[in-house]
């Protein structure tokens, strides 16, 4: 980005990267990372001034990162000033743990931070897990004690996706299907031994089908992979453990003779 604007722009060009002196010259991590930050509240700030005085809903979903961490992302949803129906992601967040306390600790920090009322609520969107959608101590049922009307609405697409598992448990073959690769999964990923022995086995095959001229090589293309489990409100993840499935199919093979014996 920074060549960018310097081809674009001679005065920059003239000061930047190469030509910058050894301490200024912003491509160290850290100052990417404070200059993103700066970015970032610039634009919540923009949404900020969008949602006015208007009221608003909150659409809250958390998942684990790559590295393991729970990460949790706030989108509000509201009517701007010319009427018009506007939804904007706001903030991404780490929490500690999954509880409705801690959840809404954090969505209150924040909304405030950026004076955002409870009060002006009119709405919560989340999946139907018991800590999002508990009657009593659910994070909905924590917001509708600060403010009554801020109703909570199950998350749709997860009552798609629920409607879909359920809808395919009622065809054996497909039921029969996943419930034996779930129990693949479950089997070899319950013991560090299997599990490693299951990468060795991947590892060989690799190396015998680039060696034939069988598989690509290149940067990131021949990493070791892990059997996925898939997950009843995400139906891509179904799709993500059957390819696992398939490409370590000859090493699962193996795994598997070797605990018969």
């Amino acid at each position: 980005m920074v060549k960018f604007i310097g081809r674009m722009n001679e005065d920059i060009g003239d000061i930047v990267l190469a030509r910058a002196p050894k301490n200024t010259k912003y491509t160290s991590p850290t100052i990417q990372k404070e200059i993103l930050h700066i970015i970032a509240n610039r634009v919540r700030g923009k949404i900020r001034e969008e949602v006015g005085d208007a009221k608003f809903c909150i659409l809250v979903d958390e998942a684990k990162d790559s590295a393991n961490k729970e990460e949790m992302s706030i989108i509000l949803r509201f009517v701007d000033h010319l009427g018009v129906l506007r939804e904007r992601f706001f903030e991404i967040v780490h929490v500690p743990n999954t509880s409705a306390a801690t959840l809404k600790e954090k969505i209150s920090t924040i909304l405030s931070r950026y004076n955002l009322h409870n009060s002006n609520m009119r709405g919560q969107g989340y999946d139907g897990a018991s800590n999002m959608s508990g009657s009593w101590n659910g994070l909905q049922a924590l917001f509708l004690k600060e403010c009554p009307y801020a109703y909570y609405i199950h998350c749709f697409a997860h009552r798609l996706q629920l409607t879909l598992v359920g809808a395919s448990t009622k065809e054996t073959s497909v039921y029969l299907f996943f419930s034996k690769l779930l129990a693949i999964v479950n089997l070899i990923g319950c013991s560090p031994k299997w599990h490693t022995e299951l990468h060795s086995a991947q590892a060989i095959k690799i190396a015998n089908m680039v060696t034939l001229g069988e598989r690509d090589t290149g940067r990131g293309i021949n990493q070791i992979g892990n059997l996925h489990r898939s997950g009843s409100t995400r139906r891509s993840s179904h799709f993500g453990s059957i390819c696992s499935l398939i490409d370590m199919y000859g090493a699962i093979i193996s795994v598997l003779e070797s605990i018969v014996e």
